[in-house]
């Protein structure tokens, strides 16, 4: 019997685990439908040709999938997330100069987990820059609907700068980021795991601050399809995602971990050193001086992770007015939520909604 065909785009990131995992170790082939995976290097790439049809299903930055349903990039497509690729991945890492200068303006009894803390130290870091007339700070991000972009903002406006004015916002691809912190083009950046641990792992950085020290359930990637390809093929929709549940609790199992990284390290998955990706897996990253320890550093099905929450879609929408990406409509934002189709994952699962937390995020401001 020849089984049905899915062709899902992805970037090697260590949150793409789950169509990897479900595609090579037999979960797909259990729901009666073969995935072929091809790897991207960019985030417009995985957009543009999932939205052209290339591919059925991509794995996609939550914000990006919400933006390009919205027409608010460069294509307009009606998307919908049946299911998530998890929570969490993302660090803040900086080069050992600007970790370095950032200390130099940390409080004496400061605690460097605190967000806060930080921000302090690196608002008065860009006042002294100014004042020298020094060059500011450029950060690297993923990509203007990102999680990340909105991390660093996060993290900025709270320690009372100004993202836009105050320091310079560089969109660089995964993959590329580590090269753009060697070669000098970024000082430093916010991006998904393995690449901050990549960076530490080669001397070229320092984690500053694990992503959940800013937003503790942050909303990251979904499975993006186009709304025609559930109309064509409920039932292939359904399949994936039991295939991706079955694959993600797979994943959170430490017990997988060592066969996970072998897996995922592969050159035509994320072509990173096992041993890095493993230290990602178990939330025990070396940071550049000792070690972070977090089990919530990279989450994939627990705790209903893969199940999208509308409310997560509402707050990448927030960001998206925030920052003026987004005009913050009432109706735009019923839209933006849509997109997270919660029911069809229920459908999928055959399960009743679970009860679900006061708090979906966790931020570390209480906003």
């Amino acid at each position: 019997m020849t089984l049905d065909r899915v062709r899902i785009g992805f970037i090697p990131l260590v949150d793409a685990a789950i169509p990897i995992v479900a595609a090579d170790v037999g979960f797909a082939a259990a729901e009666g439908f073969a995935i072929d995976l091809a790897r991207e290097v960019s985030w417009s790439n995985i957009r543009d040709r999932l939205t052209l049809g290339h591919f059925d299903v991509a794995h996609l930055l939550a914000p990006l999938a919400i933006a390009t349903s919205l027409g608010l990039g460069a294509l307009k497509a009606p998307l919908a997330a049946p299911v998530t690729c998890g929570l969490n991945g993302n660090a803040i890492t900086f080069s050992p100069h600007l970790y370095d200068e950032l200390l130099e303006h940390l409080a004496p009894d400061a605690n460097l987990f605190d967000p806060r803390a930080t921000g302090a130290a690196f608002a008065s870091l860009v006042r002294a820059r100014r004042a020298r007339g020094d060059e500011q700070p450029t950060l690297g991000m993923t990509f203007p609907f990102s999680s990340h972009n909105y991390l660093l903002r996060l993290w900025l406006a709270e320690a009372g700068l100004a993202p836009d004015e105050d320091v310079r916002l560089a969109v660089v691809p995964p993959p590329y980021m580590v090269d753009a912190l060697e070669h000098g083009h970024v000082d430093g950046f916010c991006v998904g795991a393995p690449w901050n641990a990549v960076a530490v792992s080669l001397g070229l950085g320092r984690i500053v601050h694990l992503a959940v020290d800013l937003v503790a359930r942050c909303p990251e990637k979904v499975l993006a399809v186009r709304e025609s390809w559930l109309t064509d093929a409920p039932d292939r929709a359904d399949a994936l995602t039991r295939a991706c549940l079955k694959a993600a609790a797979w994943c959170d199992d430490p017990a997988n971990h060592d066969d996970l990284a072998t897996l995922l390290s592969s050159p035509d998955r994320l072509d990173v050193p096992a041993g890095v990706i493993r230290a990602a897996l178990d939330g025990r990253l070396e940071v550049g001086r000792g070690v972070r320890a977090n089990d919530d550093y990279q989450i994939f099905g627990r705790d209903h992770a893969l199940r999208p929450d509308p409310r997560h879609a509402l707050w990448l929408y927030a960001q998206m007015t925030r920052w003026r990406q987004a005009g913050g409509e009432a109706e735009e934002a019923e839209r933006a939520a849509a997109v997270y189709r919660p029911d069809l994952y229920d459908r999928a699962v055959g399960a009743a909604p679970p009860a679900v937390a006061e708090d979906p995020l966790g931020l570390f401001n209480g906003g």
